[in-house]
């Protein structure tokens, strides 16, 4: 009798590490050794020492998917940012958000050419009062060129819209540093 209820716990928790959110940033974390190459598409703005491009890689049902890479004062940075939602319901918004978390938070990471890692971070509530929600998630363990690599689940609201989106990228708040400049 405990066998069966062994397997289905198992398969219970392998179902956390396949599902489509994770698997596709999976796929962009094994391109971030390579400024994300492989997934990026044809390019949609260009301005000082930014350039953007379309991704060829999206979660299901997004709205947008684009790649930024910035080079400036001999600094090279890249980023993969995904708009999963956009919603006028804060409810919704936030509903994803902690399952995008759940889905993401814990998820076992492969990536070529080097070891396996977690993904972790630490989860804090978004609150419809703050403009600017957001969880990072970083490699565990942080080795080499992978542990300057962030995923970030972010909520933001312009008016009366949510934006929820995913991003992979170098420290996020260099990155922001460097595409205001």
């Amino acid at each position: 009798m405990l066998a069966p209820v062994m397997l289905s716990a198992s398969l219970s928790a392998q179902g956390v590490f396949s599902n489509k959110t994770q698997s596709i940033v999976e796929k962009v974390i094994q391109d971030y050794p390579n400024h994300f190459y492989n997934i990026k598409g044809e390019l949609i703005g260009q301005f000082s020492q930014t350039s953007r491009y379309k991704s060829t890689l999206e979660v299901p049902g997004a709205a947008s998917s684009t790649i930024t890479l910035i080079a400036a004062s001999g600094t090279q940075g890249s980023g993969w940012t995904c708009a999963v939602l956009q919603t006028s319901s804060f409810e919704e918004a936030s509903a994803r958000f902690s399952e995008i978390f759940g889905q993401l938070n814990n998820s076992i990471v492969t990536a070529t050419g080097q070891k396996t890692f977690i993904l972790s971070g630490q989860f804090e509530s978004p609150l419809p009062d703050k403009k600017d929600n957001s969880v990072t998630l970083t490699l565990l363990p942080g080795v080499g060129e992978m542990k300057k690599l962030r995923v970030q689940v972010s909520l933001h609201q312009e008016g009366q819209e949510w934006t929820l989106s995913i991003g992979v990228s170098d420290d996020p708040m260099e990155m922001l540093q460097l595409a205001s400049n």
